[in-house]
């Protein structure tokens, strides 16, 4: 093998192994926005318990709030399970690439077995925080009427 060869076959390796840092990176970008919605989620919430606490006239509306809340807050924990377990696979993917080239390209359909999960999680995420933007939107709304049913009377 020459010097040329071994140069182009370790850029090869390091090409491959671009996609999954890139998808990584996207990962990352998700877990970010996550953790943030489930922050508000939680903040939100404190604040509905201090109102219902406080004996508030709205009960039935503040529960429906508070079981809202509380789903919006395990669809948020869900989707960042699901996105650690993607950054997970596409670490092992890169690993993967790098261990199949050492190890003479033995690994078969491993790496790509490790990308294909860390998408589907991906996808499975992104998925449940589309449900959870849902559920946001449905309680502002609600939390809208609410407001402007009480200026009304």
């Amino acid at each position: 093998m020459t010097p040329t060869d071994l140069t182009s076959g370790h850029y090869a390796i390091l090409t491959a192994m671009l996609a999954p840092a890139l998808l990584m990176a996207a990962t990352g970008s998700l877990l970010v926005s996550a953790n943030a919605r489930l922050a508000r989620v939680v903040d939100r919430l404190r604040a509905l318990i201090e109102e219902w606490k406080h004996d508030a006239p709205d009960m039935s509306w503040r529960d429906r709030q508070i079981a809202r809340h509380r789903r919006r807050a395990a669809l948020v924990l869900r989707a960042c399970q699901m996105l650690y377990a993607g950054l997970g696979s596409f670490v092992g993917t890169s690993l993967a690439l790098a261990v199949d080239a050492f190890a003479g390209f033995r690994l078969g359909l491993v790496p790509t077995a490790l990308a294909i999960l860390g998408v589907g999680f991906l996808l499975g995420a992104s998925v449940i925080l589309g449900v959870e933007v849902s559920l946001s939107v449905r309680s502002f709304d609600e939390e809208l009427d609410q407001e402007m049913a009480g200026r009304t009377r």
